[in-house]
């Protein structure tokens, strides 16, 4: 029986990255040359402790190829129709994993997928590895765009995306899709890593509580019993929301029961900090890729403040395993969103300013705004064209060079002077100056030293907007859709993208 083996990943119809030396891994017998070709491109590796690494010279966008694998045994694997363009690395939770099918009028897209320049490689999906975790990870495939069953399920951000870079580049765009929804960044980021900092290990801590000194035997009978209240309960919850598409969550648990959701915490739960990052992140690097596209937040709004140790951690951990620490990393901040009848904690405010916070602190990084992309009372808003078009344009500019900041965001706060009563702020990127939606400038608070918001007028005023409001005499701070939910109303000329969230200084509170 032949050893020679290559990662899941490596199969027919995949992308290969360009102008990068090209990493192909893989197992065989120990003490055998193994030779790797593409083309005219031809390279060997030695082959220790039964894994080998084979790289190959950069290559120019082109194909179809054939890349064949061989060893000294005369065993040899043929991948066909091997196209070398961009590769991205799509990351995050529900929201990057939301399906193309499901999303605004998806199925439109899907029927005329036939000739989208994309490819598409979907992680399995499976929180615990056993014999069924590899026999699962075998049938993998990468797979073209086109109407079929595949292209279903791919995440619909990738694919506006890769869809809209191809376009713009003329190039073959392939997608390795890494997600999983609910998860919190900690589930993609090394134990290791986790525990390098007080606040982060905090997940490390929580789960190590959960667990205590519980058998793996004990874990898995009480995941079957949560299993068994799942698979009840999940049913009354479909159920409710059929009969009150409007219905409110405390309704809905008042019918259904209490939730248990996300069951108990242990060794096969995909919530787990690190678990993904063994099981799904590490099966794919480190796949030459040109940088990552990544959608995640909302299960960290408990601890939104430590969200910018923790994201930047994770930018971190992913560069590192993939041996560049310039990769780029483009990255969505969390739209509009509260629950129907919940409170406004103003913990995904928090959230968005730890991301704006890691784009502005970490090289190589990109920011999509995605303010007016959230639906009330639904966390998993279903048009995802915009976000995956803007973190397009993020690319454009940051990584391709084909484009103008002004052209890739919509206005940043800049600073501010006190002035008439009022405040004055600046931005930047605010190429074409502002577009107003909805008749007026809504979202402006201002507060003097008591640190007492109240919401401000706000009127266009040159290159800035000015923000006055009579009950507060000397202002201090201001800012701007400070919420969870809101209307937004202000908007970029020139990208159509909303204003940024914001507030002048974070000893507000």
């Amino acid at each position: 029986m032949s050893l020679l083996k290559c990662a899941a990943i490596f199969s027919d119809h995949m992308v290969l990255q360009r102008n990068k030396n090209i990493k192909i891994w893989g197992t065989a017998s120990n003490f055998t040359d193994v030779i790797v070709t593409i083309g005219d491109n031809k390279t060997s590796c030695y082959v220790k402790e039964n894994k080998w690494t084979a790289v190959l010279p950069p290559m120019e966008a082109g194909g179809p190829y054939e890349v064949t694998v061989s060893d000294g045994n005369g065993n040899k694997l043929v991948f066909k129709d091997i196209m070398v363009g961009e590769v991205w690395f799509a990351g995050g939770q529900s929201n990057m994993e939301l399906e193309l099918i499901n999303a605004k009028n998806g199925r439109e897209y899907i029927k005329n997928s036939e000739g989208v320049n994309v490819r598409y490689y979907y992680t399995k999906k499976n929180p615990f590895i056993d014999e069924y975790f590899y026999l699962d990870e075998r049938d993998n495939s990468w797979f073209a765009a086109k109407p079929c069953e595949e292209i279903n399920h791919w995440s619909a951000v990738a694919y506006f995306y890769a869809k809209k870079l191809s376009e713009e580049l003329g190039v073959t765009v392939g997608i390795i899709g890494c997600n999983w929804g609910g998860t919190s960044a900690s589930a993609w980021i090394s134990r290791k890593m986790l525990g390098t900092d007080t606040d982060t290990k905090t997940y490390l801590d929580e789960y190590d509580t959960a667990m205590g000194n519980k058998s793996f035997e004990a874990y898995c009978a009480e995941l079957d019993e949560y299993d068994r209240w799942y698979n009840e309960w999940q049913p009354k919850i479909n159920e409710f929301y059929s009969k009150n598409p409007h219905g409110v969550w405390g309704d809905a648990l008042e019918f259904a029961g209490p939730s248990r959701w996300p069951g108990p915490l242990g060794p096969k739960s995909p919530y787990r900090p690190s678990g993904l990052y063994e099981t799904m992140v590490k099966r794919v690097m480190p796949y030459t890729i040109a940088g990552f596209i990544y959608y995640q937040g909302e299960s960290d709004d408990h601890k939104p403040v430590v969200y910018y140790k923790l994201l930047k951690m994770l930018i971190e951990q992913w560069r590192c395993d993939w041996e560049d620490d310039t990769l780029p990393f483009l990255f969505v901040q969390l739209p509009m969103h509260i629950e129907r009848g919940d409170t406004d904690y103003k913990h995904w405010c928090k959230v968005r300013e730890s991301q704006y916070r890691v784009h502005k602190t970490t090289a190589n990084t990109g920011l999509a705004v995605a303010l007016d992309c959230g639906e009330y009372g639904n966390i998993h808003p279903i048009d995802k064209k915009p976000v995956g078009e803007r973190l397009c344009l993020q690319a454009l500019y940051h990584v391709y060079k084909r484009i103008e900041a002004g052209d890739a965001y919509g206005a940043f706060y800049k600073s501010h002077v006190y002035e008439n009563g009022g405040v004055t702020v600046f931005f930047e990127y605010n190429k074409g100056g502002f577009e107003i939606r909805g008749g007026k400038i809504t979202g402006f608070e201002i507060a003097g030293a008591d640190k007492k918001f109240a919401a401000a007028e706000a009127e266009i005023k040159g290159d800035g907007i000015f923000v006055k409001s009579g009950s507060v005499a000397k202002p201090e701070y201001v800012r701007y859709n400070w919420t969870n939910y809101a209307e937004v109303t202000v908007f970029s000329k020139a990208t159509g993208i909303p204003l940024a969230p914001f507030r002048t200084s974070v000893c507000d509170e």
